[in-house]
């Protein structure tokens, strides 16, 4: 039985060759539907109560801190080494480097420090820092009241979030203001990421790593560790997507406005956040290309023994 790591680049460009044509077929399909759908009475009838934006707070902050722009930028840039060191590490193949712990710690292997690729120790070292960014976003969002951009208050939610999804589907996009609010769409998007892909990654990923306690019984029957490998990748496919369809709705919807709003925390209408995007993609694009052995391996040498 053929798997996708014995098919010939030929098959492979087969394959691609098929799916991108179904794929604007299948998208072609849905923005026709939406746009009928939007035609009928009822429905247009439903998106004019349910226009897209729930009802938010009155006391809700106005605009985007400068410290919701620095986070914004910190969890993107870790997401997208995460996503390259798991994808190193799914693809398996010849280590390159090993990294083994100096002294005593959780990393241990019957008694002894384990040894782990430095695909793998890369992959925990980022994780760690998006972990503790993580958790200074929670904090800030709590103490600051940002937190109701994010958190649903209303459920109205629900039909304008529907009604969002129609407008985008039909190429029509809602109507919002992201300096003041999401749209309930974004609203729900935001939630879910934060609050349930990124803990269940932080579990799931913790559960398959060395630092997972071998004797705790109890929390192993709790989260099982076939459980933790099937949701793991599917979890990072979903951080992909979510990059993809948000970096897609914030370049076609107003991209001079909405990088000024989320990388220079400003509502001027200028340049600098198109500017600091550039910076950060380019900062992006270098990390990606510099997670490798060859690069990592002086850097994870000072936190323990590395091997070639």
């Amino acid at each position: 039985m053929s798997t996708s790591k014995n098919r010939s680049p030929r098959s492979r460009w087969r394959t691609l060759a098929w799916l991108v044509p179904a794929a604007l077929v299948a998208v072609v399909a849905v923005v026709l539907l939406a746009r009928w759908l939007r035609d009928l009475p009822a429905v247009s009838a439903f998106v004019a109560d349910y226009p897209g934006t729930a009802p938010r707070p009155a006391d809700a902050p106005e605009g985007i801190p400068a410290w919701l722009a620095w986070q914004h930028f910190f969890n993107a840039f870790f997401l997208v080494l995460l996503v390259r060191t798991g994808m190193l590490i799914r693809a398996g193949g010849r280590q390159q480097g090993h990294w083994q712990r100096r002294n005593t710690g959780p990393l241990r292997t019957k008694g002894k420090p384990a040894k782990i690729s430095l695909n793998l120790w890369l992959h925990l070292a980022v994780d760690v820092l998006w972990v503790l960014t993580g958790i200074s976003y929670v904090v800030m969002l709590l103490a600051t009241g940002q937190w109701v951009r994010i958190v649903p208050t209303t459920w109205e939610v629900f039909p304008h979030a529907a009604s969002a999804l129609l407008q985008y589907a039909s190429f029509d996009w809602p109507s919002s203001d992201g300096w003041s609010s999401y749209n309930a769409l974004q609203q729900l998007a935001y939630f879910v990421t934060v609050f349930v892909a990124a803990p269940l990654s932080i579990i799931t990923g913790l559960r398959m790593s060395p630092a997972w306690p071998k004797g705790a019984g109890g929390i192993n029957r709790v989260v099982p560790i076939g459980v933790a490998r099937a949701l793991h990748f599917p979890v990072m496919l979903y951080f992909v997507a979510f990059v993809v369809v948000h970096v897609t709705l914030v370049l076609t919807t107003g991209a001079r406005e909405n990088l000024n709003h989320m990388f220079a925390a400003s509502d001027d209408g200028g340049w600098l956040g198109v500017v600091l995007f550039a910076v950060s993609v380019a900062l992006m694009v270098a990390a990606w290309v510099l997670a490798k052995p060859v690069f990592t391996g002086p850097v994870a040498a000072l936190t323990g023994k590395v091997a070639r």
